[in-house]
């Protein structure tokens, strides 16, 4: 897949990871309704659902799912299970190499690099590591680090300070609507990329 960058020179790069820097949506999917099916829940996560959820908390998500379902799932519970499902799994992870290849490019350049998800920093750490990047990114927001997950603009704001860079000169490479959302809200140029894509590495 090709990517369209913005033109203009940014003093930072900044990565959403599932489904962006990392080939882990199938993988959370599973995950996810292995934990909705342990805390009791009598239906399956649909796709459409669940990518269009992108960026957002896993508390975001099972409110949503119990609004829409007249379900009471606790959060905590549906989170267990679905964690340690996808650390179960997490060493067949690939990396895209369409978005790392312009995450090298800004560690070479000496551009200044970002991880901001909306997933538990545990999970994003070991997908980071597993694929080999982790080493190429100078901080990483994950979904403890902020009160208010996409499409609140929180994880993008806190990682542009931790870099030193205003917001309006970051550009941010997102897959999620609610991310590309809280990019745009924080004045930082975007570069929206597939997560259906299939792995590149």
């Amino acid at each position: 897949m090709s990517l369209t960058i913005p033109s203009g020179r940014f003093g930072a790069y900044i990565f959403d990871c599932d489904g962006t820097l990392v080939d882990s949506m199938p993988l959370h999917l599973e995950a996810w309704n292995y934990g909705l099916e342990k805390a009791g829940a009598k239906w399956k996560l649909a796709e459409d659902f669940f990518y269009g959820s992108a960026g957002k908390s896993l508390s975001q998500v099972v409110d949503e799912l119990n609004a829409m379902y007249s379900a009471q799932l606790e959060a905590d519970e549906v989170g267990h299970h679905k964690e340690a499902f996808y650390h179960e799994k997490i060493e067949s992870l690939e990396a895209f190499q369409d978005v790392v290849e312009h995450l090298e490019i800004a560690r070479a350049s000496g551009i200044p690099t970002a991880v901001a998800s909306g997933s538990a920093r545990l999970a994003v750490e070991k997908s980071l590591e597993v694929t080999n990047l982790i080493g190429l990114v100078d901080t990483i927001v994950a979904a403890e680090d902020v009160f208010r997950g996409k499409p609140a603009p929180d994880c993008f704001l806190l990682a542009a300070d931790r870099l030193g860079v205003e917001p309006e000169g970051c550009l941010v490479f997102e897959d999620g609507e609610a991310g590309l959302e809280a990019a745009r809200v924080c004045g930082m140029a975007t570069v929206e990329v597939d997560a259906r894509r299939g792995a590149k590495v």
